[in-house]
């Protein structure tokens, strides 16, 4: 279905006055040009591949050929534009990997790919011949009309054939005529402007693949799963905000009293029962404070992700490097699930590794924000189902405080990997024996919605 609006300007009253049929009248004309451009492409890709094709040569340039839609589409969908104030979605998914293979082959096993190729052969073959007709009779009409005079006056002989179809032999006839191209010329801006909008409707219904039930379904789960992981990390936020506020709170004014209750001196064992209940509450006013951190850290939430990755690594055991430039704040479940990635991460390295030194670093790069944890130790890890294993250290959880707090997030890299999946990232884990030990993340990083 073509968007509602784009017929609604034809039945304007103003619409000859406005800048529609100028921008109808543009759309038509550059697809002249664009439209034999292709046509030679596609000709020469085609020709040069299947004639070297017996040597091999000429297979990179059939799959040019077979991909040359995808920029025609993508130009296509900026040109529509002119005359469909409606934008047309790119249909295309991200790669699966990085590099120029997983490119290629996620491009060629779209449905997407293939019509944007039928629409390239299409529009060099049937299209942009048909607009040049169209855009070609009215200027033909309207220009032959009006260039009466003018072309009187050029001939020198005191008449001029008008549009070949009969001979003006005086001035005043030749004017009459171009008044009558004039009064023509937004006539014809109509039947322009209708065309204009049929060559959008029909390249938007080729350009955007539709969606079968299943897709739909799939789209549908996809946001479910965004939405519990909002709810999911509102949840965690409230627990942190009422076990901060709350029991915390209360645990330290507990200490208070207990240490209160000390400098009044009482004789023992009273004393020693109050030192020992004072020791007990500051280790579990510790206890809480390590878990209101593994629960949502509240620099998290006030500072942002590279002030909270600063923190972890100021809480290691080894030194951390860190130099992750992020611009801006970003979606919180995003920030969140980045956060105890490189906490897992980190505190695998603590446990596992046998490293002395570790370092994060990261950046947003095509949308996507990717962060490197790398480590110096002795390498052979791999993921499990349940964390990492080491070679030469045995099994590890990756369940471990570690720096602080990043196994009371989840269970170990695989949960940060499934959570990871669900924001449409990726954990990746490259050890060889004898190190260096990468821990590689990927995610889309959409800037935040404004905060509250």
């Amino acid at each position: 279905m073509h968007p509602p609006g784009l017929w609604q300007p034809l039945r304007r009253r103003d619409y000859v006055i406005s800048a529609r049929p100028w921008r109808a009248a543009l759309y038509l004309l550059t697809s002249v040009p664009l439209g034999a451009a292709t046509l030679l492409t596609l000709v020469l890709l085609a020709v040069a591949g299947s004639a070297l094709a017996v040597v091999l040569v000429g297979l990179p340039l059939l799959l040019v050929l077979a991909l040359s839609g995808i920029p025609l589409a993508a130009l296509e969908r900026r040109r529509l534009r002119l005359v469909d104030s409606t934008p047309l979605a790119d249909p295309h998914r991200e790669p699966s990997g990085t590099g120029l293979a997983a490119w290629l082959r996620t491009r060629l096993q779209e449905r997407s790919t293939w019509r944007e190729l039928g629409y390239a052969l299409l529009f060099a073959t049937v299209l942009w011949p048909l607009e040049a007709l169209a855009v070609g009779a009215m200027l033909l009409v309207c220009g032959g009309l009006m260039a009466t005079p003018a072309v009187m006056a050029a001939g020198g002989d005191g008449e001029a054939k008008v549009l070949k179809l009969w001979i003006a032999d005086s001035y005043p006839e030749a004017f009459a005529v171009l008044a009558a191209g004039v009064v023509l010329l937004p006539v014809l801006a109509y039947p322009l402007g209708a065309v204009a909008a049929g060559r959008a409707v029909l390249t938007r219904q080729l350009l955007s693949v539709p969606e079968s039930g299943a897709d739909s379904r799939l789209r549908e789960l996809d946001r479910s799963r965004m939405r519990l992981v909002d709810a999911f990390e509102a949840e965690r936020r409230r627990i942190e905000r009422d076990l901060h506020d709350g029991a915390q709170q209360r645990l330290v004014a507990l200490s208070m009293t207990l240490g209160l209750a000390r400098l009044e001196g009482p004789a023992e064992p009273l004393g020693g029962l109050l030192a020992k209940a004072q020791g007990e509450a500051d280790v579990a006013l510790v206890e809480m404070r390590e878990l209101i951190r593994g629960i949502h850290p509240q620099v998290l939430t006030d500072r942002g992700l590279p002030a909270a990755v600063e923190d972890i690594a100021d809480r290691s055991p080894l030194p951390v490097d860190v130099r992750l430039d992020v611009p801006g704040r970003l979606l919180e479940a995003v920030e969140s699930g980045v956060y105890f990635a490189v906490s897992e991460a980190l505190a695998n390295v603590a446990k596992h590794s046998g490293a002395t030194r570790a370092s994060v670093r990261g950046g947003v790069v095509s949308g996507r924000l990717a962060v490197e944890v790398e480590d110096d130790g002795r390498g052979g890890a791999r993921l499990a189902a349940d964390g990492v294993t080491g070679g030469a250290t045995g099994t590890g959880t990756g369940t471990g405080s570690g720096p602080g707090d990043g196994t009371r997030a989840g269970t170990g890299l695989q949960g940060v990997a499934d959570r990871l999946s669900v924001l449409g990232g990726s954990l990746l884990l490259s050890s060889p024996p004898g190190g260096p030990t990468v821990f590689r993340l990927e995610v889309p990083c959409p800037p935040a919605r404004s905060r509250t």
